[in-house]
């Protein structure tokens, strides 16, 4: 067995890295931080952890400290600029981490000042840091030290649209509109975030500019230059939507066709290119209609839809995944799958749950 720390356990990500960890038959949590409940149980803070029985990777019995113990590997799901630090001081005892946070997930420390408007606190690491999509990097996730798990949104569209940058059958222009659960907003209490505000509600948010676009674009230039198809920049609109949902992402994306790809490409051969491109992924699926986010819902699993509109020349590809799971945690325990050289859907066989 793993000894494993999850690192700010009261957090969402924190929560539900426990759910799922609890079935692994090679993690152990033997380290849980959370200073605002130090000195309680993880039962005291979370009563449902009771049910688990003692067999299990998780013991509600566990203390809740300040500082992680000594373990071989860490998730981190603090907030961006603390997580860097926890990472360092990680990092310095020999642990392997993987990082929830946007702290390691851009190549550029200028990019990243630029939209998370402070010094970036470790910006040596950026370099040797992986970001952690397995269906691009997962030869150089595994035996990796630091692992940087993508946001949200910006997973759920950067597999929507791999296969066409890669394949070069679109221009560099995209527009992707992106609606989300609430719990993407983390447990902390907002106005927006609150039942009478957001229920039988939707609004537009990050209108000026969501701090995922940065990763979308970054992946998808790697992805267009790697399949020998070399562009300068993208020209990209993102906007994201808050749904009354508890969980998941939806993503339409709009692409035009390149001039060579509207004559030769047909709706079946899209498909047909997606489906060759996701061969043999574990957790990516390209379907025959358009998804539902109840689809993955509380799974790591991404339901792809592309098709094409004769009328514009656009590529239309939807893209659903629970941003909790292939969002955020499913995703990080599958990077430290590939970390440790292990199958990646290891304790994440699960469907969604449905209704």
């Amino acid at each position: 067995m793993i000894s494993t720390a999850i690192i700010n356990v009261t957090s969402y990500t924190g929560l539900e890295l426990l759910r799922l960890l609890a079935q692994h038959p090679q993690l152990k949590v033997t380290s849980v931080t959370a200073r605002s409940q130090a000195g309680k149980t993880l039962a005291d803070v979370f009563p449902q952890l009771q049910a688990l029985a003692a067999t299990t990777a998780i013991d509600p019995t566990m203390m809740i400290a300040d500082e992680p113990a000594q373990t071989d590997l860490a998730f981190v799901c603090l907030p961006h600029a603390a997580a860097a630090e926890a990472v360092v001081r990680l990092l310095e005892r020999g642990t392997k981490v993987v990082d929830l946070s946007a702290d390691f997930r851009l190549h550029d420390v200028t990019v990243y000042e630029e939209w998370y408007k402070h010094t970036h606190p470790a910006p040596a690491l950026l370099e040797s840091a992986v970001f952690g999509l397995c269906e691009r990097y997962r030869e150089r996730i595994a035996g990796a030290s630091l692992v940087a798990s993508p946001g949200c949104h910006s997973t759920t569209a950067i597999l929507a649209l791999l296969p066409a940058f890669a394949r070069g059958i679109v221009e560099p222009d995209v527009i992707v509109d992106s609606k989300t659960g609430i719990s993407g907003a983390g447990r902390g209490l907002t106005l927006g975030t609150h039942f009478a505000e957001a229920n039988e509600d939707m609004s537009p948010y990050s209108v000026g500019g969501h701090r995922h676009m940065p990763e979308i674009k970054q992946e998808l230039l790697a992805a267009a230059r790697d399949g020998g198809h070399a562009l300068s920049d993208i020209r990209m609109t993102f906007l994201p939507h808050l749904v009354p949902m508890t969980r998941g992402i939806l993503a339409t994306c709009y692409a035009t066709l390149a001039p060579g790809a509207v004559e030769s490409l047909s709706s079946e051969a899209i498909v047909e290119l997606y489906r060759e491109y996701y061969a043999g992924e574990p957790f990516v699926h390209v379907v025959d209609q358009p998804p539902h986010t109840k689809w993955a819902y509380g799974s790591n699993h991404c339901f792809i839809y592309p098709t094409f509109d004769a009328r514009t020349g656009r590529l239309i590809v939807m893209s659903c995944t629970d941003n909790l799971v292939k969002g955020a945690v499913g995703q990080a325990i599958q990077n430290a799958n590939c970390m440790l050289g292990w199958p990646e859907s290891l304790g994440l066989a699960g469907a969604g749950v449905n209704p």
